[in-house]
């Protein structure tokens, strides 16, 4: 989806170079503001591990590969991968065999924090063969992993890896369209031209997804998917994401323009690239692809994307809605409209999050599709 500014245009390819979650460990990194996502993700555990169980096991001396695709940089991935592999030796060895070597690659965005992914990574002790323990073993070792770790940077929108190699794995912007979003960084609350606009991109881009990985994947693999997902029939009903990005965050974008900081133009060539699907509009594109089958597909309950030791405290609430929100886009932000007012646009999502502390915290919840698919 390219964006354009008043003096700059930002390419489908230079957004892959420049998009990533915030980096670091400061207080508006994502490694610091992603608690929730690791609470979601363990709430789904018992659905991976089905989808793990449906996955074909090859011999124990071929190595078994585990792929995150869009891994961040945090220590969620890093948690997941260690689920799924202890799951998968722990099936190995209930068959009555020694549990293979293990790969993980760790894959995002070329600009990815990846180092402060790899410093985070423990040190390596394999389960079983020459020079490694038992899976107990491995269990009982302080801060270890049981597999080999790398990292591929690149969109998973097209091909990452050889062939057969993976066991798991505009018009917006355009003022003469209809579809352009005016007023609005965000689908939630726009036109219906403007959502069919991001649905089409959405299904492009999954389908681009799919194909890839048919290519890639190996026969028996598996994948398990979650996304943004949303309740509503109604695509410009964007649930947690509306309100996550489309109320007060879109209102602090409003106080630039009418503080005379920003143009209404700038405002407008700035949308935000995410879309909360609905059921179906995931289903199609996976039917139509015809490479998977589809064992699981359903929407799943997340909880509230605001992690916060004292919910009475409306300031707190306030810094962490500003800290979501800027830990997911604030890159994009900062090359839009500059740091100084990147920070200014900010301060002013925090103070009006405050001001509705209350009702953030009871009606920012996110939903996620959760999709197990094999491949045919």
């Amino acid at each position: 989806m390219s964006q354009k500014g008043e003096n700059v245009m930002v390419s489908n390819m230079k957004l892959e170079k420049m998009l990533c979650m915030k980096g670091g460990k400061d207080q508006t990194s994502y490694a610091n503001n992603s608690q929730a996502q690791a609470q979601h993700a363990k709430s789904m555990l018992h659905l991976l591990k089905e989808a793990l169980d449906k996955v074909q096991l090859g011999p124990p001396n071929m190595p078994f590969v585990v792929v995150d695709l869009g891994c961040s940089s945090g220590s969620n991935t890093i948690y997941i991968v260690d689920v799924i592999v202890n799951h998968v030796a722990k099936r190995y060895e209930a068959s009555g065999f020694e549990p293979p070597e293990f790969s993980a690659f760790f894959s995002d965005l070329p600009s990815n924090d990846f180092n402060t992914l790899f410093q985070l990574l423990p040190n390596y002790y394999p389960y079983g063969g020459e020079g490694g323990g038992s899976m107990e073993e491995c269990l009982a070792a302080d801060k270890h992993r049981s597999y080999f770790a790398a990292g591929v940077p690149g969109s998973f929108y097209r091909r990452l890896f050889p062939a057969r190699s993976i066991d798991i794995p505009e018009s917006i912007l355009d003022k003469r369209s209809k579809a352009y979003n005016k007023g609005r960084i965000f689908i939630h609350g726009a036109n219906k031209m403007v959502a069919n606009s991001y649905k089409k991109q959405f299904q492009t881009d999954l389908a681009g997804f799919l194909k890839a990985r048919a290519i890639e994947m190996k026969g028996g693999g598996s994948m398990f998917l979650v996304c943004l997902g949303r309740t509503s029939m109604d695509p410009t009903d964007q649930g947690g994401a509306g309100l996550l990005f489309g109320t007060h965050f879109q209102d602090a974008w409003n106080d630039l323009v009418h503080e005379g900081l920003i143009t209404s133009e700038k405002r407008d060539s700035f949308n935000i690239p995410v879309y909360a699907p609905g059921l179906q509009d995931f289903k199609e594109v996976v039917e139509a692809n015809g490479s998977f089958n589809i064992n699981k597909l359903e929407l799943f309950r997340g909880g509230s994307p605001l992690v916060v030791s004292h919910p009475d405290d409306p300031t707190e609430v306030g810094r962490a809605f500003a800290n979501s929100c800027r830990s997911v886009c604030g890159v994009l932000v900062d090359a839009h409209i500059g740091d100084r007012l990147s920070a200014e646009l900010f301060q002013r999502a925090e103070n009006r999050a405050t001001s509705h502390a209350n009702e953030l915290l009871d009606q920012l919840q996110f939903f996620h599709i959760v999709a197990s698919l094999s491949f045919a």
